[in-house]
This record gives structure tokens, sequence and C-alpha cells, in this order.
């Protein structure tokens, strides 16, 4: 008699359907949960990422390729730079953590490096757990090289697989991010020491669910090790990034995201995002879900072009940007606004209602000076 089925496994097998039967799940990780995070109410990329969708094979289907993600040349550097950092066991990176995070403690000399490979991701991940729960009670420097971390994320299950986490002697816990953009001078570019420290938030709070299960609970802690090349050699730096706002930020935003399987619910009978499915049909289901499209999807979404041309075909005042979408309130689209500028529609005792107009007076006195045929500089 077959078993019956859970929530768990129904909400899987639901997703599988919408992913597409014979299409393998793309895994989240923690760079698209940092973009996931920020951009909370786009219920399109919660469910495409939730159910496994590949994002940028559907924008290729739906005729809006991607020019986002890491070049070829660029993963291959990244993956030289981070071997040669956890060469001999990783003897340059500890010493590294030393230095910068843990400088009271022994200096490590040598470090355990356990074997943390299983089947599957799952497996992985409880096998992570344990060489944990193991390094903690050894009280002596341990290196996880490529972890397994789980972490809920709207009702789903995300694997995550930090460049490295380090257990200290006294049994708390370290990130270590590694990256291939350059330190000058001892710093890097703020930008990208940004991204990185948010997608560490995201590590750190996957720590903190396998932290929580121990007794006692161990500690994780919130400055991160960034590792990067120093200066224009190949030779391995290290700078100390604290990381509490952002992790409170991802927390906040995470928690507040819609469930999965009420988005799924959502859906017309049928939906499907397999790429191999009709333009027309595809792009039915895709524009099925809401978007929240903003300009700076473009710098962490696949599917930011298709959305993007979608927000500008509707007039949408997002495409303008968060911060002026927040400005207008209840005025959602350009056609709105220019209707409560002009003075056709529109509460005039609403703020945004009222700076409209008074900005289009004065727009319009200042043109009134300008003499007719004046070229626009």
């Amino acid at each position: 008699m077959p078993l019956p089925r859970t929530r768990g496994t129904a909400l899987r097998h639901r997703l599988a359907e919408l992913r597409g039967p014979d299409v393998p799940a793309k895994a989240l990780d923690a760079r698209a949960l940092a973009a996931l995070a920020a951009n909370p109410g786009c219920e399109r990329r919660a469910i495409l990422d939730g159910a496994g969708v590949n994002k940028a094979v559907l924008a290729d289907a739906l005729g809006s390729p991607s020019a986002f993600g890491q070049s070829q040349f660029a993963f291959m550097r990244g993956n030289a730079f981070e071997a040669r950092v956890k060469a001999d066991g990783g003897a340059e990176l500890l010493r590294l953590v030393h230095e910068k995070l843990d400088a009271s403690a022994e200096p490590p000399t040598r470090a355990h490096v356990p074997e943390l490979s299983a089947v599957g991701p799952e497996g992985r991940a409880a096998r992570t757990a344990l060489a944990l729960r193991e390094a903690t009670e050894a009280a002596a420097w341990t290196l996880l090289d490529h972890p397994m971390l789980a972490l809920d994320v709207a009702g789903s299950p995300a694997f995550l697989e930090p460049d490295a986490v380090v257990v200290h002697p006294d049994g708390s816990w370290t990130v270590v991010e590694i990256k291939s953009f350059p330190m000058l001078d001892g710093s890097a570019d703020p930008a990208k020491v940004g991204a990185a420290a948010r997608q560490s938030a995201v590590y750190v709070l996957a720590l903190e669910e396998v932290a929580a299960r121990l007794d006692p609970v161990a500690r994780v802690r919130t400055r991160v090790l960034l590792v990067c090349p120093k200066d224009f050699s190949n030779l391995p730096t290290a700078s100390a990034v604290d990381v509490r706002k952002q992790r409170a930020v991802t927390s906040r935003q995470l928690a507040r995201l819609t469930r999965i399987e009420d988005i799924a619910d959502t859906l017309p009978e049928g939906t499907c995002f397999a790429p191999d499915r009709p333009a027309a049909e595809l792009t039915a289901a895709v524009e099925s879900v809401p978007a929240a499209y903003a300009p700076e999807c473009l710098a962490a979404c696949e599917l930011a072009f298709h959305c993007r041309d979608r927000s500008r075909a509707s007039g949408a005042v997002t495409a303008l940007g968060r911060s002026l979408r927040a400005e207008l309130g209840d005025l959602t689209t350009i056609d709105e606004v220019l209707a409560a500028a002009h003075g056709e529609s529109g509460d005039p005792d609403d703020p945004a209602v009222a700076a409209l107009r008074r900005a289009a007076e004065l727009r319009a006195e200042a043109l009134a000076h300008v003499p007719e045929g004046t070229p626009c500089r």
C-alpha cells in the first residue's frame, strides 16, 4: 500500500510539476537568496527559485536572454585562487583566520579537515552537521571545505555551499568567503565587498540553524573572513567583515517572503515553466505570477530584461526605481502620475499629488520664460 503523501512531499511534487517533469532542479545558492531577500515582494522570483527553475534558460526561451552571471574566465580564475588559499590542508587560510579574527587562540599548527562527501544534498547537509558537532566538541582548529548547509526559504529547503567554515578552539564557527577581486592597499571595491557580506550573511543564518540544534548551542561568529588576492598578485590577504546588519536585514526579509505553497495554489491548473513549452504558453505561465521589477533587478536576476519590458509596457512606476515608487504612494502607473500632476485626477490633499502638481507648476513657469525655438541642451 503506498505511503500517505505528507505536506512536504506534496509541495515537492507540485514544484516538480511547475518546473517540468523531466527538467532537473537548479539549486538555490547564497547569491540568489541574497537577491531574493532584497526583493521579497517578487512572487515570480520566489516561485521560480523555489521550484528550481533555471531562470537563465527560461529567459532564453522567452526571447529575453540575460547578460547576468559570471564570465568563464572569472570563474576559472576564482577556482584557481581558492585552490591556492586552501593548499596544504588550508594552512594559509587558517593562519589568516587566526591573525584577523582570533589572535588570542593557540596558533593553528595543524588542523583537522573532515571528509564531508555523502549522497545527495540532504546527506551532505547531515554529514556537515555531524562534522560541526564533532569539531566543536574536539576544541581544536577544524577546516570544513565546502560544507553543505540547509536553510528554510518560504517553506522550501535551500541547500547552500560556503567556500569554507572554520571551527575555532573555543568551539565558535566562522564563515570564510573567498573572492577573486583584489584588495588594493588593504581595501577592496565597496560594492563587491557589500555583495560578499550579504552572501556571507545567508551562510551565517544557515549555520545558526545548525548551531541551535546542539546542546549547548554553538556560537556562530558574525564577523566573517573575506579572502582576496593582495594588490595585483595572486597572494592571499584577508579582512574581517562584520555582517550583523546584513544578517538582520536578510533574516527579516526572508521571514516576510510569501510562502511558496501559497503562490503555487494561486496559479492556473497546468501551469508549467519547462523551457520546451511553446513560447506563447510559456509566456502566459510566467505572466501568471506577479513580479516586482525594479532597475536593481538587472544586476541580480536572469529574468530582469523580460520583466523590464513588461513593466515598461504597462507603465509601472517601479520601472523608474523603488525610491521613486515609495514617494508616489497610491500612484502606481506613469499615466496616473501624469494625470495627477496635470490636475486631471487624484486627491489634492494627498502629499504625493500635491507635490506633483507643485512640480508641474514650477516646470510650466520655467518653460514660460524660455524663448520659443530655443534648442534643448
